[in-house]
């Protein structure tokens, strides 16, 4: 009879352990967009024969690294509280100016990288001045600079791509290490570092501040203006990393680097459970909101399915995960 009470006890220890646990994964922002991504998983490498060799993960893995980089910087934005509609338009900009540097300007292959990044992080202060400094809207501010960004590179290029770039530089985009594609590499060791700069300093603890409560942040002694040129800065710093990354994969600058990636980073960062009205997410949602979109892309093409219905199932997955999210912060 002891027994059996001692039993009974343990049981119900270990069903209230398991309920806790699960309730603590629901409230995750990134639990919905971590389930979607290994059932999708999964259904794809039922229905087809090659979803998951290794040279199909390498696709999936490449293809999400670009987009996420980009994503990575809209998030810092989104988290302060506000969105950069400009951040394609900073890549295929960065992108033609490395570019350009490379081929003309005679600057060595191994410092377009940082070159780049830093011009791109010009682009990003840029948004900031208006935004932080003069207090405009993000959206419009950013809207404007997005045609400005897009027309200088069509001004600069007339059309054509620049090109050869090179083997010395082509290796960043096409080279792997330990069997990893370098654009994935440095995509993963850029996440390792916002999740770190996000939960273990002061600046990361200010950026959460700053977007959930800005006139609180301000009270607090919190440098606000500070702290949003900031995220703006580094929003146009890994755009102009996708850019230049993507350019070297390709061999070439290409006037259309960066067209389609504003959507897929937003949709990234929200998929991952960072709120539009600041103040809540996380760098590990928003890197498998990318990974999401990489093989719902790359599912839709094994599968046959037709390319304009891409935008249609990419469209249908953030209302859902938006209604997910609805229902996880009513819970």
């Amino acid at each position: 009879m002891t027994n059996n009470i001692q039993t009974a006890a343990v049981n119900d220890r270990g069903n209230r352990g398991g309920k806790a646990i699960l309730a603590r994964f629901w409230k995750w922002e990134a639990s919905g967009i971590l389930v979607a991504l290994i059932v999708l998983g999964l259904a794809l490498s039922l229905a087809t024969d090659n979803f998951m060799s290794s040279y199909n993960m390498s696709v999936v893995a490449r293809q999400a690294a670009f987009v996420g980089l980009v994503a990575l910087g809209q998030t810092l934005v989104l988290l302060v509280g506000g969105i950069d509609l400009s951040v394609g338009a900073a890549a295929g900009l960065s992108a033609i100016v490395g570019s350009i540097a490379l081929t003309q300007w005679g600057i060595h292959p191994w410092l377009i990288i940082p070159f780049t990044m830093l011009f791109g992080f010009g682009l990003g202060a840029l948004n900031g001045v208006f935004v932080a400094g003069l207090r405009l809207n993000p959206f419009i501010v950013t809207l404007a600079t997005w045609e400005i960004f897009a027309g200088m590179t069509l001004v600069i290029t007339k059309g054509y791509p620049i090109r050869p770039l090179g083997e010395a530089f082509t290796v960043f985009g096409q080279g792997e290490l330990f069997g990893i594609p370098l654009p994935v590499l440095i995509f993963g060791l850029a996440a390792i570092c916002l999740i770190w700069v996000l939960s273990q300093t002061r600046l990361g603890r200010n950026i959460f501040a700053v977007g959930g409560n800005r006139d609180a942040a301000i009270l607090a002694g919190i440098r606000v203006k500070a702290i949003e040129f900031l995220a703006f800065g580094l929003a146009g710093m890994f755009a102009a990393l996708a850019g230049i990354l993507f350019a070297s994969r390709m061999d070439a600058g290409q006037p259309s680097v960066g067209e389609g990636w504003l959507m897929g980073a937003i949709t990234a960062a929200i998929l991952g459970g960072t709120s539009l009205r600041g103040g809540q997410g996380s760098i590990v949602g928003t890197v498998l909101g990318a990974l999401l979109l990489a093989v719902l892309a790359n599912g839709t093409v094994l599968m046959n399915v037709s390319g304009f219905w891409q935008r249609v199932i990419v469209g249908a997955v953030v209302l859902v995960a938006v209604l997910v999210d609805l229902l996880r912060r009513k819970s």
